[in-house]
């Protein structure tokens, strides 16, 4: 067994590389105000600390649904600074948008990294946070580069955390024809298929569980000092 303070020292660092923004530095699953009147932010809660408690001899990742401010980022950040200093676990956070520029960054000469380079750590690390997915308007490379991540984590079995503002639900057809069905189409709010596509979808339905926390207001609008989400 490895003394206490070897094992705090090896938690300072697996923090330190975990690649938490600064802003998110004081979210901890303890931290997160799960209001009582609030059923959805209790069992969001509950769901985070069950992870922690049962990983990794269940390895299942969570999604986290929900507006933009109801606290999916709080949670999941709390999840891997539990899992660093408790169980010794080595976790990334990934901003899924921030991830996508470095990338397309990369293809130039005169930067000193390369794709693979940067997405190394996203495929090898224990536990990945992936944040917001979905943000940036899908093309096809888009749904290449998160085809490419979740199958090799779910490959290699390793477990995936995801924070979406997009409601799980499937891509709009494009088997109807017509000016209605077009209409519809662009009338109607887009939704996690539409964005990463329904065969990504699909698998994220395989490596994690859906917690929905759609039906609460802001974070912030709940907590008027915070500055985080």
């Amino acid at each position: 067994m490895r003394c206490e303070c070897k094992l705090g020292i090896r938690a300072k660092k697996l923090i330190e590389n975990a690649g938490i923004p600064p802003r998110y530095e004081s979210c901890t699953l303890e931290t997160y105000r799960a209001e009582s009147s609030k059923p959805s932010l209790v069992n969001a809660k509950a769901k985070a600390l069950k992870f922690v408690e049962q990983y990794p001899i269940d390895k299942t990742g969570l999604i986290f649904v929900g507006k933009a401010g109801a606290g999916k980022t709080h949670l999941a950040i709390g999840i891997i600074k539990e899992l660093t200093s408790r169980k010794g676990i080595t976790c990334l956070f990934c901003n899924f948008q921030e991830l996508l520029e470095k990338i397309k960054n990369s293809y130039d000469p005169s930067v000193q990294t390369t794709s693979m380079g940067l997405l190394r750590p996203v495929f090898d690390s224990e536990v990945i946070v992936l944040d917001d997915l979905g943000s940036v308007i899908p093309t096809g490379w888009v749904w290449d580069t998160v085809s490419l991540i979740l199958n090799t984590r779910y490959n290699a079995n390793l477990t995936t955390i995801i924070t979406t503002n997009f409601q799980d639900g499937p891509a709009a057809s494009s088997d109807e024809d017509g000016e209605a069905a077009r209409a519809r189409r662009a009338n109607r709010e887009q939704t996690l298929g539409d964005r990463i596509g329904e065969r990504m979808r699909d698998r994220v339905h395989e490596m994690c569980r859906m917690i929905s926390i759609w039906d609460v207001p802001s974070y912030r609008d709940r907590n008027p000092n915070s500055l985080v989400r």
